[in-house]
């Protein structure tokens, strides 16, 4: 895909020269490239940055967070802003980076509070979750736009539990199994095997995997309408750990507000915190559906409040098009991400799209 965007740039001779036409689209014909020209041509002309901290334990191989940086690309272009990732490992906004590395410490929380939003993904395993929680919590706080993916979600909520509910040893299951609260449990689906089912020693078959649907249980929220106001939503799953749904009470009497379960209303799939401008956790990962011609509708908000835009994307009821001037129908040109420089740069000086800070790259 990001090759053929670096095509587009030159004229059709060239083009239709560095590829087999009839390979790629399967037909004799001389292929309408004018959705793709047009969304190129949109991203060229780009240049006012939306920040997005992406807090992971990974970071130090981006290629991990392919599908969220690409919904971020998709979602940054339909706003008509430029994407610029601020890479934050986690770990190093953790109290102990404090005493063993400050100037490491200190460029992490300068990142996080230079950037217009957060965004914490999915990922397994304990290492860095406390600087994922520090993260939310100077998201929610400070009112910075917040979008937590899957393990994300499970995170925005034990620091509510500890910082609102002032359960301070609140915790998931998966990281402390002794936690007095546990606030995410191991909920696994059931699968055919009583060997299987419930299993925390099989890694195989007892996921919550593929799309499920998820229902809206508050209609006049921001996540209904980022979804044009849809009853429900389809979208895939990877994990096995959730919301405890008996803590649930607890949670919603202190303000946070569960708008998405599943079918059986025991499978929390998203919060929001109505009080904070975009304050978004979803138990599946929407950024497996985002595609360059219509970006995820949670990715769509996450942008649109990072830059000033959400109350416009809200009255249209997600239908992103609106904002987008020159007829370009979702527009969302398929851009490219700038890595530092480990690829193909465009003619503008990016590399596949996305700038980035370069602390993603580990040489």
């Amino acid at each position: 895909m990001f090759i053929m965007v670096l095509l587009l740039h030159q004229p059709y001779s060239v083009f239709n020269q560095s590829i087999n036409i009839s390979i790629i689209f399967s037909v004799a014909r001389e292929p309408d490239l004018q959705e793709w020209t047009a969304r190129t041509r949109v991203y060229d002309i780009l240049h006012e940055p939306v920040r997005i901290a992406m807090v992971g334990k990974y970071t130090g191989l981006s290629d991990s967070y392919l599908s969220v940086l690409k919904a971020l690309l998709h979602a940054s272009v339909a706003c008509r802003r430029k994407l610029v990732v601020e890479w934050v490992a986690a770990g190093d906004l953790e109290d102990v980076t404090a005493t063993e590395a400050p100037d490491v410490y200190k460029n992490a929380w300068d990142l996080l509070k230079g950037s217009d939003g957060v965004l914490v993904p999915g990922g397994f395993g304990d290492r860095g979750v406390q600087g994922k929680i520090l993260a939310a919590k100077y998201a929610r706080e400070n009112k910075v736009p917040f979008l937590g993916i899957c393990l994300g979600m499970q995170i925005a909520v034990i620091e509510f539990a500890r910082s609102a509910l002032g359960l301070h040893d609140a915790n998931s299951t998966e990281f402390d199994p002794e936690t007095s609260h546990p606030c995410v449990i191991f909920m696994p689906e059931v699968c055919s095997s009583t060997v299987l089912t419930g299993s925390k020693t099989y890694m195989g078959g007892t996921m919550r995997l593929g799309s499920r649907r998820t229902y809206f249980k508050v209609p006049n929220c921001k996540s209904a309408k980022l979804y044009s106001n849809a009853s429900f939503v389809d979208e895939r799953h990877r994990h096995r750990y959730e919301v405890n749904p008996n803590m649930v009470p607890q949670f919603e009497n202190a303000g946070l507000s569960f708008v998405g379960r599943d079918e059986t209303g025991r499978r929390m799939e998203i919060i929001e915190l109505p009080s904070h401008p975009y304050f978004v956790g979803t138990q599946f990962h929407p950024e497996f559906k985002s595609r360059p011609g219509k970006p995820s509708a949670l990715f769509l908000g996450l942008i649109a409040a990072a830059s000033g835009q959400l109350d416009a994307v809200l009255q249209n009821y997600g239908n992103e098009s609106k904002l987008l001037p020159n007829g370009i129908s979702n527009g969302k040109p398929s851009v490219k991400t700038y890595q530092n420089g480990n690829a193909i740069k465009s003619s503008n000086g990016s590399l596949n799209g996305v700038y980035s800070n370069g602390n993603g790259v580990h040489h």
